[in-house]
């Protein structure tokens, strides 16, 4: 590592409180908000753990919502110029890797298919997590659970 880029980690380190809480606070946001919606699940925290929520990202069920996918958010988030994105393609899946032995039991491609990583920056403001929101109110204005 650099000194200089030594340098700008020890500046963050005096912020890092900071920045792990308005993280938390937009994960918190999100599952309060996002609870009313069926199919839509978090990542626990585990007892005794404390996730820094660096990232929020969330699964969708479609069987719970009568089809409303991962995909139907991600492109009515960017049709709001709100950025998300698929949970990241297992290395299996990526071209460079098709060759290779890959052992596991396709967690992680279902992880993939329905996993969406929402907007997490410790810079967003009230006003942009609402914006979010909006946008899945609107996914699921139609839905009604009879």
């Amino acid at each position: 590592m650099s000194n200089v880029l030594a340098g700008i980690g020890r500046g963050q380190m005096k912020v890092i409180d900071q920045r792990v809480k308005q993280r938390r606070d937009n994960f918190l946001f999100y599952k309060k908000s996002l609870s009313q919606f069926p199919g839509i699940h978090f990542q626990h925290e585990l007892p005794g753990a404390l996730s820094n929520r660096w990232l929020t990202c969330i699964t969708v069920d479609p069987l719970l919502n009568r089809g409303i996918t991962r995909e139907t958010i991600r492109h009515a988030l960017d049709s709001e110029n709100i950025e998300s994105r698929p949970l990241w393609k297992p290395m299996h899946m990526q071209p460079v890797f098709k060759e290779y032995p890959f052992y596991g039991d396709k967690t992680s491609e279902r992880l993939f298919e329905i996993g969406l990583c929402l907007p997490s920056g410790s810079n967003l403001t009230h006003n942009d997590l609402n914006r979010v929101i909006a946008v899945f109110e609107s996914c699921f204005k139609n839905f009604s659970k009879t």
